[in-house]
C-alpha cells in the first residue's frame, strides 16, 4: 500500500469505480437532491469547515451555482475515470489557500486532516441515509461495499489512508462521536439556513411567475429532506426548530419518494454521466469554478 498522499497511477485501477460498483449505482439518484442540505449543514457545523466557508465561500449569494459545482465534484470523483485523479489534486491545491481564524479564536487551515476527512465522511453518510429515507435502501452487504469503495475514492482528493476507519462499523462509531463532540452552531450554519429560507431563482431561463410558483415547494422539500435527516440532538445544538408537522412532512416525502422506485428509469437513478456531459465546460475550469481563493464580501450574518 502506498504511503504517499495521492495514489500513484499504478494504484488508480484499484480505487476508481465502474458501473458494477455500488457507488456508481447509488450516488447520483435524482431523489437524493432532496437531502443536499444535510451534508452541507454537517460540514459547516465543524468549526474549521464553517470558518472556511465563512471566509471564502459565496454560497449565500450563489447557492445554485455552488450546488451545481458540488454535484460536479461528486460526479467527476465517481464517474470521471482517471480524470478524477487530476481533479482531486486540483481540489486539494485550491483548499491549501484557505486559512484564517475560527470563531473560537483558534487558527485554522482547510487541509487540517480531521476537518478535510470530515467533509468526505458527511457524503458517505448522506448516500446511505438518503437512500434509506428517499431511495432504494442499501442492504448491509451493499453498505459495506459502498463504504469501502467511497472511502478509497477519498485518496484521490488527499484524504489520508488512516483518516477514516477501515470498516463500516468503525465509521459509524466515528461518525456518532463527531456528531456528539465536534459540531457547533457556527456563523456558516446560520448563513446556510438563511439562504434556504429565501432561495433565489436558479440560474435558468425560468419566468419569474414560474419560479414564484415553485419556490415554496422547492424550499419546503429542501428543508424537510435536509433537516429531517439530522439527529434530534444535532438539530437542537444547531438551534434548528423541528415540529411534529415537519416530522410528518419528512416521513410523507420519504414515502412518496420511495414509492417511485418501481418506475424510476435508469437515467434518473444514475444521473452522473449526464451531469459530466452537461457541465463539461464548467468542470474544465477546475474545482469550484477555479475560485480565486479571495474572501468574498459577504453580508452580515443577521441580515436574514
Amino acid at each position: 500500500m502506498s504511503t504517499t498522499l495521492f495514489p500513484p497511477d499504478t494504484e488508480l485501477e484499484r480505487i476508481l469505480v465502474g458501473p458494477e460498483s455500488v457507488t456508481w449505482q447509488s450516488t447520483s439518484d435524482a431523489r437524493l437532491y432532496a437531502v443536499m442540505l444535510y451534508p452541507l449543514l454537517l460540514q459547516v457545523a465543524h468549526p474549521t469547515v464553517g470558518a472556511g466557508v465563512r471566509d471564502y465561500s459565496d454560497f449565500d449569494r450563489r447557492p445554485w451555482e455552488r450546488l451545481l459545482q458540488t454535484i460536479d465534484y461528486v460526479s467527476v470523483l465517481v464517474y470521471g475515470g482517471r480524470e478524477a485523479a487530476r481533479f482531486g489534486r486540483s481540489l486539494r491545491a485550491l483548499h491549501a489557500r484557505f486559512k484564517g481564524v475560527r470563531e473560537d479564536g483558534e487558527p485554522y487551515h482547510a487541509l487540517e486532516p480531521k476537518a478535510y476527512a470530515w467533509v468526505h465522511a458527511t457524503l458517505i453518510d448522506t448516500y446511505v441515509s438518503g437512500h434509506a429515507q428517499f431511495g432504494a435502501p442499501l442492504s448491509r452487504d451493499e453498505v459495506e461495499r459502498f463504504y469501502g469503495e467511497y472511502r478509497r475514492l477519498g485518496r484521490l482528493i488527499g484524504v489520508r489512508e488512516g483518516d477514516l476507519p477501515r470498516t463500516w462499523d468503525g465509521f459509524r462509531a466515528y461518525f456518532q462521536r463527531m456528531l456528539a463532540e465536534e459540531l457547533v452552531q457556527t456563523e456558516s450554519v446560520s448563513r446556510v439556513l438563511c439562504t434556504i429560507r429565501d432561495v433565489p431563482a436558479p440560474p435558468a431561463p425560468l419566468p419569474e411567475v414560474v419560479w414564484r410558483a415553485l419556490r415554496i415547494p422547492a424550499r419546503r422539500a429542501l428543508w424537510l429532506g435536509g433537516i429531517g435527516l439530522l439527529a434530534p440532538p444535532v438539530r437542537r445544538r444547531l438551534g434548528i426548530a423541528w415540529s411534529r408537522l415537519d416530522e410528518a412532512g419528512f416521513r410523507a416525502l420519504g414515502r412518496m419518494s420511495r414509492a417511485l422506485d418501481p418506475v424510476m428509469p435508469e437515467r434518473m437513478r444514475i444521473t452522473g454521466p449526464a451531469q459530466l456531459r452537461w457541465r463539461r465546460d464548467e468542470i474544465a475550469r477546475g474545482p469550484l469554478g477555479a475560485s480565486s481563493g479571495e474572501p468574498p464580501a459577504l453580508p452580515p450574518p443577521d441580515q436574514c
